[in-house]
């Protein structure tokens, strides 16, 4: 279901985070200090950063899940603040924890999730059968996600966050621990997403992803982007980097987070 009111100029982004500042009770520190990003339609968004530099939280706060402390998110030109159910109903978002009923299958998942978007009837069943389909699932679609493999779940949870056609989607380390077969369908069906024009926000550790799917990254450390623009830009300005994993270790340091 997508909201008519929600529709922006055409040459205005998809999503403008400006000024965006989280502090949690009691910390001696902000966990997002300042954020400001824009994604424009058909652009993906990569968000990279060691653990605790404030990723997590950023896309709670993007996908409308969290109020920031101060600053201002807008989505397809309305504050955030003030129309979170038209701007919900057209948003995506694969945790990074998988989010499913593992007592129910995947098809009875995604039939349930879809009807709280407003599906029903005929269209309802088809794009439930569509998104299937894309994880490579039908074979599966009646099966408890609670006997499911790890990348099966993975697959699953992605089909429940795109079964409402949304045109932002969030996936915050949406492969971490599939295998490569899963993982190869993963970043296919997002390329395809993309070209049909959805904008995304994608958390990543896996530097290869981001440098192969994203139009641009931000490098965050400590709630605060450190580093942003295309893989190559980045690169191209940091000459003693020879990969973006390289200039990522160099930006942010080899010392361990946790």
């Amino acid at each position: 279901m997508r909201s008519e009111t929600l529709q922006p100029s055409p040459d205005r982004p998809i999503l403008e985070a400006e000024n965006l500042v989280k502090r949690y009770d009691g910390a001696a520190a902000n966990a997002l200090d300042g954020l400001t990003l824009r994604v424009a339609r058909g652009r993906i968004m990569g968000l990279l950063g060691p653990n605790g530099a404030g990723k997590t939280t950023a896309v709670s706060i993007l996908s409308t899940l969290m109020h920031p402390t101060s600053g201002q998110l807008t989505i397809l030109g309305k504050n955030a603040a003030g129309h979170l159910r038209p701007i919900r109903a057209v948003i995506g978002l694969a945790p990074q924890e998988v989010a499913l009923y593992e007592s129910l299958s995947a098809r009875e998942n995604l039939t349930y999730f879809g009807r709280m978007y407003g599906l029903k009837g005929p269209a309802l069943q088809e794009r439930v059968a569509a998104c299937l389909s894309a994880v490579g699932l039908t074979s599966q679609a009646d099966r408890r996600i609670a006997v499911y493999s790890g990348g099966m779940k993975r697959r699953a949870n992605l089909a429940a966050a795109i079964v409402h056609a949304p045109r932002l989607l969030f996936l915050d380390e949406p492969t971490v621990g599939v295998d490569a077969q899963s993982r190869a369908l993963i970043m296919d069906l997002l390329k395809g997403l993309q070209r049909e024009g959805t904008a995304m926000v994608y958390t990543t550790h896996y530097m290869e992803e981001a440098e192969s799917l994203c139009d641009t990254v931000a490098i965050m450390d400590a709630g605060r982007v450190i580093a942003e623009g295309s893989p190559e830009a980045l690169l191209a300005r940091h000459s003693e980097a020879d990969s973006l994993g390289e200039l990522f270790l160099n930006l942010t340091g080899r010392t361990l987070r946790d």
